[in-house]
């Protein structure tokens, strides 16, 4: 149990840039086993977002609140999935082979494509959080972050890792996860999907998760055949898309 809460705290420090005690001693292997615990930090994420979004609705109303609580979150995760979603969408969009995408991708500079997927991603986001009554939104940021980082390691779970290791910026993340690490990534959903259980239709629920798979399948066919394997930029990607499709499903009206 001790070195699960470690796992957890190196999974937090990764992915946020929450204030955390440092671990006075650390194993590189560490953070590759931590990422079982993403969706842990997911629901945590969600879990912030919805209380900014409770608070500026009470102040505000919807659409503020979920502006604003769409940017608390890309401020306490650093950015680090959206600038995955822009490099991804410029190096793909840009490259036609393997080499070209990923020289591209590591390219700090933004371009078109990068500059269009990520405003629309943010467009898309914002416009389906205001679509719902509040406790609903807050319901949904609780389960789009938690299950899209579990989209994540789905793709890590499935491909091997599709850039130069040796220019990774995070080497032990570029190993293959088991399906018992998967299996146990996935539990982490359980209580988000327990609380949106009162808040919406079970057909909205099952809606939500089969889009969210469906857009894992295309991230996963995509980086397949365009760099036979996953990225650090491509996960990011996979993050944001799976995201806007948790969002859209629980959004929907049937």
């Amino acid at each position: 149990m001790k070195h699960e809460l470690t796992l957890l705290l190196v999974a937090t420090q990764f992915l946020t840039r929450l204030p955390l005690p440092a671990l006075k001693h650390f194993n590189p292997d560490w953070l590759h086993q931590s990422s079982r615990h993403f969706p842990a930090v997911g629901l945590l994420v969600g879990a912030l977002c919805a209380l900014i979004y409770w608070l500026a609705d009470l102040a505000l109303g919807v659409v503020p609140a979920a502006v604003l609580s769409t940017a608390f979150g890309i401020y306490i995760t650093g950015a680090f999935h959206e600038d995955g979603l822009a490099d991804t969408c410029d190096g793909l969009g840009g490259g036609l082979t393997k080499a070209r995408a990923l020289t591209i991708m590591k390219d700090s500079r933004l371009g078109t494509f990068g500059t269009l997927g990520l405003v629309l991603a943010l467009l898309l986001k914002i416009a389906l959080l205001a679509s719902m009554i509040p406790v609903a939104a807050m319901a949904a940021l609780m389960l789009a972050h938690s299950g899209s980082r579990l989209a994540c390691i789905s793709l890590i779970t499935l491909l091997p890792y599709g850039g130069d290791i040796e220019h990774a910026k995070a080497k032990p993340m570029a190993q293959r996860l088991t399906p018992f690490q998967w299996g146990m990534a996935s539990l982490w959903l359980l209580p988000p999907l327990w609380l949106l259980g009162p808040v919406f239709d079970s057909v909205q629920i099952v809606l939500a998760v089969l889009l969210a798979a469906l857009a894992t399948a295309y991230m996963y066919r995509l980086l397949k055949r365009r760099l036979n394997g996953y990225t650090g930029d491509g996960l990011g990607a996979t993050q944001q898309l799976a995201e806007i499709a948790i969002y859209a499903g629980l959004a929907a009206q049937l």
